[in-house]
């Protein structure tokens, strides 16, 4: 499957993508149903399969990888395309920012065909040879970490309280107060153990994916990818002390707007908008068993480091002066 970012741009850059997978390649290439008709006025109709969103959750029988080309908000349309079951990732950078886009357009050629060529025989350990003696090597993989959402709404009645479905979020959940000139009031739980109750203009919790999007903004740490862990993250506390915290990926957490707020809560799923929350209601957030898997340029370790290097300017400095170029000047 080859995804563009929405517009008329890059469609020069997504017919070439395309035509090297159907015609050099010889692949069937999956597309939006709203960027079929741009390849059908190029010639490229014979390989390509068009799909309408409706169709999207039973692609993953038929879909290898996908080709994301964009910035980070397409792997998130990806994830969210798929829902629960999703292909590997290849990301090029062709977006604004392009935190979780390592791989570079111009050699998408050699990407592409290390992709698809890299190694036919997934169970061996080491290194594989082709029939020409060169050594094969996997594709290094992410598997980033999703969260499971859904809200709870409080009792109504007899029964049950109704409970709406699962939502999953590759960045983070959002409970804010949105347009409401009032601060949030959450209660916040860890299964049925009470923990602490949030006065503040909102609360989200984060994926280590989601460490360097709207987390590290509001000041919560950046968590390497692969590191088992959700973000508790405070939004304008109104508390000095509250500080944000980590916990384990096994942490199962429920949000309740409390009984007593003076205003309902907004919440919103990796920036979408998703419900709103009256005072009872709650949202569960736990890890989802569905993680997204992104094909590295290098490695896990070297992609992550490179990219808040170069989006973030990370550690950024002059180096320091030795002591012998440090030295004061004498006095006459």
């Amino acid at each position: 499957m080859v995804l563009k970012k929405i517009g008329e741009e890059l469609e020069e850059e997504f017919a070439a993508v395309v035509d090297f997978l159907g015609r050099e390649q010889g692949l069937l290439v999956v597309v939006e149903d709203s960027c079929h008709e741009c390849l059908v006025r190029q010639g490229l109709g014979k390989w390509i399969l068009p799909f309408h969103p409706s169709e999207a959750f039973g692609l993953h029988r038929a879909v290898d990888f996908i080709v994301s080309l964009g910035g980070d908000g397409l792997i998130l349309h990806a994830a969210h395309l798929f829902g629960t079951t999703i292909p590997p990732i290849i990301s090029f950078k062709l977006g604004s920012l392009g935190f979780l886009t390592c791989h570079d357009h111009r050699d998408y050629r050699r990407h592409l065909h290390d992709v698809i060529h890299g190694c036919t025989e997934l169970t061996e350990c080491g290194p594989i040879k082709n029939s020409s003696g060169v050594a094969l090597q996997g594709i290094p993989i992410t598997l980033r970490m999703r969260l499971t959402c859904s809200v709870d709404r409080a009792d109504v009645g007899e029964g049950p309280p109704p409970s709406e479905d699962c939502v999953e979020v590759l960045n983070e959940v959002v409970l804010s107060r949105g347009a409401n000139p009032y601060l949030c009031n959450i209660e916040v739980y860890e299964r049925d153990n009470y923990i602490t109750q949030v006065q503040a203009d909102g609360i989200l919790v984060a994926t280590p994916t989601g460490s360097t999007a709207y987390s590290v903004a509001a000041g919560g740490s950046m968590v390497h990818p692969n590191t088992p862990a959700i973000l508790f993250t405070p939004i304008c506390p109104h508390s000095l002390s509250f500080r944000p915290v980590i916990l384990p990926d096994y942490a199962v957490l429920r949000l309740r707007v409390s009984p007593d707020a003076r205003c309902a809560a907004q919440v919103s799923f990796d920036g979408k908008r998703g419900t709103e929350l009256a005072p009872g209601d709650s949202l569960r957030v736990c890890m989802s068993p569905n993680p997204v898997p992104t094909i590295n340029h290098a490695d896990q370790t070297t992609d992550w480091f490179g990219s808040i290097e170069r989006c973030f300017h990370w550690n950024d400095r002059l180096s320091q002066k030795g002591l012998a170029q440090a030295q004061p000047p004498t006095r006459p």
